[in-house]
């Protein structure tokens, strides 16, 4: 994925506000990229523009040489799960999975594999409203994999959620992230978060956004997450990305 001379504004004249950029960067494939900062500094903006859902002001987004289509190439995760409430559990997986072209047939045994992959193996058939708010989280990671996009883009998606379940799904998307091999692209305004997840770390700054920092993640990614977050390795570039953050915010 491809980043070239990435720029946002709002506005126009004497009112215009710049918002973004310009932002240059290149993300490998597999790789695990967070971005973090403080408030206002164009985080979810450059994930909208990476995702297709807005339109720069300047500069082109490109992954493997096309432009970003959501559901084509590009999947998302929001802040709030953005399930259909009228259908089940397995219902919100399988639709994803119909617009993807999976064969009806198939539709059920895969959407049951995919909510076993996020640690749902017995939810299937029940309701939106009858899961907790952390499993419904979970059910929309579930759906973003259920169509084959080789980008997957996650905007603060545990913000609302309690410390304990938090923590429990930064592990889930861990180990998917490794098993599935796609290039993940991750907001977060938490040092804490950014180190557990990111193989890679951008901090951004602000009025305009830009790239304040580029950091590679020192840890281990097989270290199950609970042990990782013991370590000295894991303190020091918490402690590191944290630094970055009040630099830039500066």
């Amino acid at each position: 994925m491809d980043l070239k001379g990435l720029t946002k504004t709002y506005g126009t004249g004497t009112t215009a506000v710049a918002a973004l950029g310009p932002i240059d960067l290149t993300v490998a494939p597999g790789e695990f990229l967070v971005l973090v900062g403080a408030s206002g500094c164009g985080k979810s903006t450059l994930l909208r523009l990476v995702g297709g859902l807005d339109s720069p002001t300047a500069g082109t987004v490109s992954i493997a040489g096309d432009a970003a289509v959501p559901g084509r190439n590009v999947g998302v995760v929001f802040q709030q799960p953005r399930l259909l409430p009228w259908r089940t559990v397995g219902g919100n997986v399988e639709l994803a999975l119909r617009y993807a072209g999976v064969p009806r047939a198939e539709r059920r045994d895969r959407a049951a594999d995919l909510l076993d992959r996020v640690g749902l193996p017995d939810v299937a058939r029940r309701r939106v409203w009858e899961i907790s708010g952390g499993q419904q989280q979970r059910v929309a990671i579930a759906r973003a994999l259920a169509a084959p996009t080789p980008v997957l883009l996650m905007d603060e998606p545990f913000a609302a959620l309690d410390a304990l379940t938090r923590e429990r799904l930064q592990d889930d998307v861990r180990q998917v992230g490794a098993e599935s091999g796609r290039t993940t692209v991750f907001v977060t305004h938490s040092p804490d978060e950014a180190a557990v997840l990111g193989t890679r770390i951008v901090v951004l700054s602000r009025h305009p956004g830009r790239i304040a920092a580029d950091l590679a993640s020192p840890l281990s990614r097989d270290a199950d997450g609970a042990e990782l977050r013991e370590t000295a390795d894991y303190v020091g570039f918490r402690a590191e990305i944290a630094a970055a953050v009040r630099a830039a915010a500066a």
